[in-house]
């Protein structure tokens, strides 16, 4: 643990040892040295720019696709917040900070009769985490409605277009040591009763085949090419696997389950379990979507 204040005075709220699992989707998690909520993108930059070359500093967002290793994390966890969930709606889009909630954003854009963005409320996440992992749900991704990301990087802001993140499935490539903080969608004139009514549609699909009001992470692993990965974890019998308290969904086995009282220990080594069935079976790799983060506990 980091023994003394060694971060540029800042504004927003510091905590030292700040327990991370209270943050997660999947409540789980060790301490991180430093919590950090930057007030505003100029207390970001400050952090960004003068903060100690030896302390790491990891992103979260929402936290609802992301595992927290139960040894917690050395450095600098850096959370975005108030500051950064502005939402602006224009004529052909939407401009939203890092922090406002994708279904958020989606919510706004159907009041407004904003066509497009509807796939946004069948994601649970913020903005910031599915422009840096392009995501993506309902036959739509993030690189296919933004115009441009704005970035907070140690030599200070920078806009980007679309073009210029090169996105792939589930990834985008960030300048170095750079933080979301802002994001434009194009979106088209539509019939809002039309568009609340796909939100709608997703909603519900959601909560017939998806365990949205358990403790998890969203998708486990990434589809690879030609597959789906939770079709290749049925078929290696994975569905309902369990390594005590942490469980594959029986409603969804691509979704791990926190029961009450796993540790991330046991969520992590349920889906390695999980690829050793698959890989065994068909000879397919499966690939973390989950981000994880910090150290295992000896």
């Amino acid at each position: 643990m980091a023994t003394s204040p060694t971060l540029p005075p800042l504004r927003g709220r510091v905590q030292q040892g700040a327990m991370l699992a209270p943050t997660t989707w999947f409540r789980v998690g060790g301490p991180a040295d430093w919590l950090v909520r930057p007030a505003d993108l100029d207390d970001l930059l400050l952090l960004l720019r003068d903060k100690p070359a030896a302390l790491p500093l990891v992103t979260i967002g929402a936290a609802s696709n992301l595992l927290v290793r139960d040894g917690g994390v050395r450095g600098i966890v850096l959370k975005l917040a108030r500051g950064f969930a502005d939402i602006v709606v224009e004529a052909d889009g939407i401009v939203a900070g890092a922090a406002a909630l994708d279904a958020t954003v989606a919510e706004h854009a159907a009041s407004a009769g904003l066509g497009g963005l509807a796939f946004l409320s069948g994601i649970p996440g913020s903005i910031g985490g599915a422009v840096a992992m392009n995501a993506g749900a309902y036959g739509a991704e993030v690189k296919d409605v933004l115009d441009w990301a704005e970035i907070a990087t140690p030599t200070g802001l920078v806009r980007l277009a679309a073009d210029e993140l090169g996105f792939s499935y589930r990834r985008a490539r960030l300048p170095e040591g750079g933080v979301v903080v802002r994001a434009r969608f194009r979106a088209m004139p539509g019939d809002a009763a039309a568009i609340a009514e796909q939100m709608r549609a997703i909603r519900t699909a959601r909560e017939e085949t998806q365990p949205v009001r358990a403790r998890t992470g969203g998708s486990t692993f990434k589809n690879p090419d030609g597959h789906k990965a939770w079709a290749l974890i049925d078929a290696a019998g994975g569905r309902g696997l369990r390594r005590g308290e942490a469980q594959v969904s029986e409603k969804h086995c691509n979704f791990l389950l926190n029961l009450g009282g796993a540790s991330a220990a046991d969520l992590e080594g349920l889906g390695e379990d999980v690829r050793e069935k698959v890989h065994a079976m068909s000879g397919m790799a499966l690939e973390w979507e989950i981000k994880r983060i910090g150290e295992v506990l000896p």
